[in-house]
């Protein structure tokens, strides 16, 4: 099974750019083109939050018009950011009953592949930090014990670590500790997978890996520091593919857009200088 990961989409009303400068709407295009001309079509796709950038039902329009090629093609799974509003959310994809599994929250869990997602929702509304409240966090213990024997993907927005990114780091994830206390009693997890960080961040879990998913649109620069600054870059965009082969869940980072190759290393089985 191929699961693709696109998150941080931040879709404005009226193909707004962010900033006023980033083109969020044509990026978000061009890596939907992008995965569905890949030599092996994902199995299905989830969108790890912050889907719009003011959570308002006319920003929501606009994303499942670029997201359409996507929902017609195969399964695909959304989920709140800090940016969102679940109820937006929910009136602007009504078919998606998933989002309506769990109330107050948009919680859910997907049995229908090979390897099984379970969302998370770690919103508080008008903060760019998240929280997983006791509440979430019971749910998520129950939920995966349904299913010990279910190799499992956990998907929440904002990730379960700092990253050294000082200013990303101070609107962070409370209760993360909790989290990994219920993903520690539950070995089945085999990836904690997040967006918020716009860049490719891989860390050692609670006996798992957790890992963070590019944008398709603008990457937080990438500054080490206590002190970072607010800031971003146009780096290339990016999404991720996280590859279940019935034994280990492998994850690539690739980067849209066109590039020469692929060139071939061999000619006539002779390598070429």
């Amino acid at each position: 099974m191929i699961l693709c990961q696109i998150s941080d989409t931040h879709i404005k009303a009226g193909r707004k750019r962010a900033y006023g400068v980033v083109d969020t709407a044509g990026l978000l295009e061009r890596c939907v083109q992008h995965v569905l001309t890949l030599p092996q079509r994902p199995d299905a796709v989830v969108v790890t939050g912050d889907l719009v950038d003011w959570g308002r039902p006319d920003e929501y329009a606009l994303l499942r018009e670029l997201l359409q090629p996507l929902l017609g093609a195969l399964p695909v799974y959304l989920m709140p950011g800090n940016h969102d509003d679940r109820e937006s959310l929910r009136a602007s994809f009504p078919e998606h009953a998933y989002l309506r599994q769990w109330a107050p929250f948009i919680q859910y869990a997907i049995d229908d592949h090979p390897l099984r997602i379970v969302a998370l929702d770690t919103l508080i509304p008008m903060q760019g930090g998240g929280h997983l409240c006791s509440q979430r966090l019971h749910w998520l213990d129950r939920t995966l014990a349904e299913a010990p024997g279910r190799p499992t993907v956990v998907a929440l927005h904002h990730p379960p670590f700092r990253t050294g990114i000082g200013h990303m780091d101070r609107i962070s994830l409370s209760g993360a500790d909790g989290l990994a206390q219920v993903i520690s009693r539950h070995p089945q997890v085999e990836r904690v997978i997040a967006g918020h960080l716009h860049r490719s961040i891989t860390v050692r879990f609670a006996g798992t890996v957790a890992s963070t998913c590019p944008s398709p649109a603008h990457q937080v620069a990438l500054d080490l520091a206590p002190d970072a600054s607010d800031s971003y870059t146009l780096e290339p965009p990016g999404f991720q593919l996280h590859w279940w082969s019935g034994a280990a869940l492998v994850s690539h980072t690739a980067v849209v857009g066109e590039f020469a190759g692929p060139y071939p290393f061999r000619v006539g089985g002779k390598l070429i200088d």
